[in-house]
């Protein structure tokens, strides 16, 4: 009992050990280069609209992200949630366009498809015994055959912009800044207190760490397991919320590679593909980063494959230096 007791005192310290590891300095540090070299080689960076346009962007990768986090520090993962994405836009979009549904029906509805598909993932590893990239990579195909269906083989136009709240552009900022961030940074904030101060959400930790010894303190692994993909299709609904706010159009392809950006973020940013640790502060910072390499790229007028290069190369070294300092911890 005394490795199982010296876990869980670990696990209660890792938020706060994490925090002033140097991971989320080093991503802000990254950050003020690249914006400084890009406001000094266009005129457009640093300009308000710009500015705007790339917080907006980045916001539903940053939301589903957040979720993420709490799935991989469990030593899971999900590449489910672009195609759940799809489903939540093709209904909420014809419950708008069809049913005249108003902001706070469409919301609960994004939400509840959200919540229902995450659940569904989570019961299928935690119950099936399945990995969890076997279970998500079947879900994947599974959503968005259900996505398409829904589509009825075209896409959805006239969609009104019921949800402008969370949309792009002026009339949806608040302080100059789009409500879509707002809420992301509301999400952060939430779920950093859940999983510093609540056990349950600490109990992710632990359970990434060492499941075993989890299981032997008394951790319902099932259901927290459960509930870290359902956190996440949570995310997932408000994500797609976000993404069809401005109204107008939404296509087939919705949610196409959403899962891997998320997963870049979630990784750039300092979550251990090991499991056990993580935070969603370095995960909206990697999502900020991974936004503003996009930004950049487009700016500068350069091929837009070079993005995908980008980003390939910062999570290799993000990868590298876990599995570098896994290593040392493990020979210590």
């Amino acid at each position: 009992m005394s490795g199982v007791t010296t876990l869980l005192s670990r696990t209660t310290r890792r938020p706060v050990a994490r925090a002033v590891e140097g991971q989320e300095i080093a991503l802000i540090l990254v950050l003020l280069v690249i914006w400084t070299a890009l406001s000094l080689s266009t005129d457009t960076f640093l300009t308000a609209s710009n500015l705007s346009n790339l917080l907006y962007s980045v916001a539903p990768v940053a939301l589903i992200g957040i979720g993420m986090t709490a799935v991989i520090v469990t030593g899971g993962i999900d590449v489910s949630v672009g195609s759940a994405a799809a489903v939540v836009m093709v209904v909420v979009a014809r419950l708008i366009r069809d049913g005249g549904a108003g902001l706070p029906a469409a919301l609960l509805v994004a939400v509840a498809i959200g919540l229902v598909l995450g659940a569904f993932n989570g019961a299928l590893i935690s119950f099936g015994g399945i990995h969890p990239i076997i279970v998500t990579f079947g879900t994947l195909n599974l959503y968005r055959f259900l996505a398409l269906r829904l589509f009825e083989n075209k896409q959805i136009t006239g969609v009104p912009a019921t949800l402008s709240f969370f949309g792009g552009g002026g009339s949806s900022e608040t302080l100059g800044v789009p409500n879509a961030w707002w809420l992301t940074l509301l999400a952060a904030v939430l779920m950093w207190c859940y999983s510093r101060y609540w056990a349950s959400g600490r109990h992710w930790y632990a359970i990434g760490n060492d499941v075993a010894a989890a299981r032997l303190a008394g951790i319902r692994v099932h259901r927290r397991t459960i509930a870290a993909y359902t956190v996440t299709g949570l995310f997932v609904g408000l994500a797609a919320v976000v993404l069809i706010g401005t109204g107008g159009l939404v296509q087939q392809n919705a949610g196409n590679g959403l899962e891997l950006r998320v997963i870049a973020a979630v990784v750039i940013g300092g979550t251990s593909i090991l499991g056990g640790r993580g935070t969603v502060l370095g995960t909206v910072l990697g999502a900020l980063l991974v936004g503003t390499v996009t930004s950049a790229i487009t700016l500068l007028g350069w091929p837009s494959d070079l993005t995908e290069l980008f980003i390939g190369l910062f999570i290799l070294v993000a990868v590298g230096v876990d599995l570098v300092r896994e290593r040392r911890r493990s020979t210590r």
